[in-house]
């Protein structure tokens, strides 16, 4: 059986439970709050979360509760949670050199994609939400983040409107679903076509509370529509989301290619890794079939070698392109057949080639509730409010 003096041993094995959002040992972390085991075998362990009703609540149960039976003389563990205290927090943060911590949001988002280009009018808007319908045909998880504030688009090509979302009983913000895709924008707080005159703490404000207050779930893809350029909302993204990878969008000609580069360049200086490049407007396929190269050829090409990263597609420039944009249905669902339908899933397929979703333990709300004992003893130190 499981001795007090097998505290130590316990304590090491709980080194394999990984805080899925912080990358580090529950342990290191000091999230362990205490250590009870007892003579009949059954281990009593306290967790303190850095959030009240933290949505990965289950993830850490499971993760305990698996590396501690797995001891010699275990019989059952009992896992209690309580949530770190104002001083114990800030002592985190300033050991981990982060102004905050995350709030468990984005814990069971296996891949953030951003979108970005730099410059306006390459199509960025339309490839983010045809590409995340693709990948939800392929039968992914898949969110969209609008973060293009002052240009948000998404909304209208989902056909959603300036529709308000609902906020849950934990007073999280429900995304709105469309096609597949759960779909968040500032489109959905302003008046329809309302200009956005915000400066960047207001924009660092807003997009914290997109991905930290919004109830985003359990998602295998999260993809972000950036802004044109490289201002403060790429740099507020790059340091919210410091496991994001970047998609740079360019036309094939050479003036939007060298912009592109730009916001290459500020990926690399905010330490984003770069997922690749997408050529759109590759070419200007009609009706009949026919091709024209109204945007000169091969940008896309130059700037994946100059970048040595794979080019991820060319989506040619099609008339329904348009006009699903504008109708509100993504052509990869209207008409997956079109040239263009046809070239954004073949991007879609290779992002997934390239980032096999990981696998995240994380219990649904039953497995959670069929996980807890029948019978447990009060938790140590504070309560955690579980709405």
């Amino acid at each position: 059986m499981v001795e007090v003096t097998d505290t130590d041993r316990i304590r090491a094995a709980l080194e394999a439970v990984i805080d899925p959002e912080l990358h580090r040992s529950i342990v290191e972390l000091g999230m362990v709050r205490a250590i009870e085991p007892s003579a009949n075998g059954v281990v009593d362990v306290t967790v303190s979360l850095t959030t009240p009703g933290c949505p990965i609540k289950g993830h850490f149960q499971a993760a305990v509760a698996e590396a501690v039976s797995a001891l010699d003389g275990v019989t059952h563990v009992n896992v209690y949670f309580d949530v770190l205290t104002d001083a114990e927090k800030g002592a985190l943060q300033q050991r981990l050199g982060r102004g905050s911590l995350p709030a468990g949001a984005l814990a069971r988002v296996a891949n953030v994609l951003c979108i970005g280009s730099g410059k306006g009018g390459v199509g960025k808007s339309t490839l983010t939400a045809n590409l995340a319908a693709a990948l939800a045909a392929e039968g992914k998880r898949v969110g969209v983040l609008d973060a293009d504030v002052w240009g948000y688009s998404i909304p209208r090509m989902y056909g959603l409107g300036a529709t308000r979302p609902p906020v849950s009983p934990e007073r999280k913000i429900v995304p709105l679903q469309a096609h597949g895709v759960k779909v968040m924008s500032i489109g959905f707080f302003v008046e329809e076509d309302a200009a956005v005159v915000w400066r960047g703490p207001m924009l660092h404000k807003a997009l914290t509370q997109f991905l930290q207050d919004v109830d985003w779930g359990a998602l295998d893809f999260l993809l972000v529509d950036l802004p044109p350029g490289t201002g403060d909302v790429s740099m507020t993204l790059a340091q919210l989301l410091p496991e994001a990878r970047f998609v740079i969008v360019t036309t094939p000609q050479a003036t939007a290619q060298k912009v592109a580069r730009r916001a290459a360049q500020m990926a690399e200086k905010v330490s984003l890794e770069i997922a690749g490049v997408i050529e759109n407007m590759s070419g200007f396929t009609t009706p009949a079939g026919e091709r024209f190269a109204i945007f000169g050829e091969g940008g896309g090409d130059e700037l994946a070698d100059e970048l040595d990263v794979p080019l991820l597609g060319k989506v040619p420039l099609t008339m329904p392109l348009r006009e699903q944009s504008d109708g509100g249905v993504p052509l990869v669902v209207e008409d997956p057949d079109d040239p263009a339908a046809q070239a954004v899933r073949h991007v879609a397929r290779g992002l997934i080639a390239l980032a096999p979703i990981a696998s995240l333990p994380v219990l649904s709300d039953a497995q959670a509730s069929a996980a807890e004992p029948a019978a447990s003893p009060k938790p140590v130190g504070m309560s955690l409010p579980m709405a």
